[in-house]
């Protein structure tokens, strides 16, 4: 299967809905109960792509969606402004085949491209081993587990954390050029 990785559309939307939904019912990558209707998703979609961060779909020969993947902040606080959450979902007749290796190095390679230092993931339980060697083959790390954090499907979740640093990391000190997560001001931040 060939892929095209490009930025979403609101058009993607409904796509990026069932697929989403598909996870939310039958998954743990999400700790929502109740998947979220296409006017939530479109809303949360402004709310990644309007600041700047990067919102991606890979789009299959046929132009339907075999998954998407984005960053956004990883905490509202300024202090954190360096540092992404990534997210990946794949359509469930794709997965393993991919698509979210190539998601995921467009993500990162744009989100290194926008200043970014650190990509932290936030995975939903221990057994979701899949998305853990994933992240381990791109560069992540084991950065801490957060025992029984979430309750789903009848059963208590870990939450993973892994985390891999983009560009060079902490090793300097950060552009002051650059201030991604526009999130946080329109402009940089005054002296």
């Amino acid at each position: 299967m060939s892929l095209t990785i490009r930025d979403a559309e609101p058009s993607d939307i409904p796509a990026i809905t069932a697929i989403y939904r598909h996870a939310v019912i039958h998954g743990t990558a999400s700790f929502e109960l109740e998947p979220p209707d296409e006017a939530e998703m479109e809303h949360r979609f402004r709310a990644i792509t309007e600041p700047g961060y990067p919102y991606l779909v890979a789009a299959a020969d046929d132009g339907s969606l075999a998954g998407y993947a984005y960053a956004n902040a990883y905490r509202a606080r300024p202090a954190y402004r360096w540092s992404v959450e990534s997210s990946v979902y794949i359509d469930p007749k794709r997965q393993g085949a991919g698509v979210g290796r190539a998601l995921m190095r467009d993500l990162i390679d744009r989100s290194e491209g926008l200043g970014f230092r650190q990509m932290i993931a936030v995975i939903g339980g221990s057994a979701h081993k899949a998305s853990i060697r994933l992240h381990e083959s791109l560069g992540f790390y084991l950065a801490g587990t957060l025992r029984d954090s979430g309750f789903k499907h009848g059963q208590w979740l870990d939450s993973v954390l892994m985390q891999r640093s983009l560009g060079n990391g902490a090793e300097t000190t950060p552009d002051p050029d650059l201030y991604p997560g526009t999130l946080y001001s329109s402009a940089k931040p005054s002296a």
